[in-house]
């Protein structure tokens, strides 16, 4: 059994892939996720309708991600699995700061002004919001931060990946508008062209930003190694017994 257990990366600080406290939290990241996707389902909107459905919100698109890649962690945990949790990490790299730059402007737009980012027919209670809103980027960095190895992206390939997902879900959200006639956010609609253009490209940088500072955070928690190290990747894990 001992030939079969993966050694974690030396600036890891919890065991993972395990059954243990990393089984734990992926299971109550995915239950919160779950019930997120429940609510959307037991309490339809006008979205329920529409060409895109919930699918039109960077928030919904960001929990599907941050869904796929806590199952992936869960099966890497029951099944110990290396390659799982490669690919784990490796999706991590696009959720984790996706859902930090979803939290930092859903509120920080709505304390300057709910309403540009609540429509009027929207309703949303406190714990359904803060399930939305907070706790996944919450569980992802606590993944990041306690259950990972360490990224190595640089900030260009990381506003180059942030810049694709930014503009590509504006892409998105112009299509659905061709079918609906309303954006999901009413700030769009305050928008001209060129100001959403000027948003994307900010969320661009937000997001790229956030990735540069989460693995700033995760050095100051776990340290930042020596140079005398070498480069690690993420899921790059210790092997044991030629694993």
């Amino acid at each position: 059994m001992a030939g079969n257990l993966v050694q974690q990366h030396p600036l890891q600080r919890l065991s993972s892939p395990s059954r243990g406290v990393s089984a734990l939290v992926h299971m109550t990241g995915l239950a919160s996720f779950l019930w997120s996707f429940k609510y959307m389902h037991d309490n339809p909107n006008r979205a329920n309708e529409a060409y895109g459905w919930h699918f039109q919100y960077l928030t919904v698109i960001g929990l599907t991600l941050s869904t796929l890649t806590f199952i992936v962690a869960l099966l890497a945990d029951i099944t110990l699995s290396r390659r799982l949790f490669l690919v784990k990490n490796l999706l991590s790299v696009c959720s984790a700061p996706m859902e930090v730059l979803i939290s930092v402007l859903y509120w920080g737009l709505r304390v300057i002004d709910e309403r540009l980012v609540l429509p009027d027919w929207a309703v949303i209670p406190l714990h359904a919001d803060i399930g939305f809103h907070a706790i996944p980027s919450i569980v992802m960095l606590v993944d990041l931060l306690f259950l990972s190895p360490p990224w190595t992206i640089t900030a260009l390939p990381s506003l180059g990946l942030s810049g694709t997902i930014a503009f590509g879900y504006w892409f998105w959200v112009e299509q659905c508008f061709l079918y609906n006639g309303w954006y999901p956010y009413p700030i769009f609609e305050q928008l001209s062209t060129v100001g959403r253009v000027g948003l994307f490209s900010l969320s661009a940088v937000v997001m790229a930003l956030s990735t540069v500072s989460i693995q700033w955070l995760y050095g100051r928690v776990n340290g930042f190694g020596t140079g005398t190290q070498p480069q690690s990747r993420p899921g790059d894990i210790k092997r044991k017994d030629g694993l």
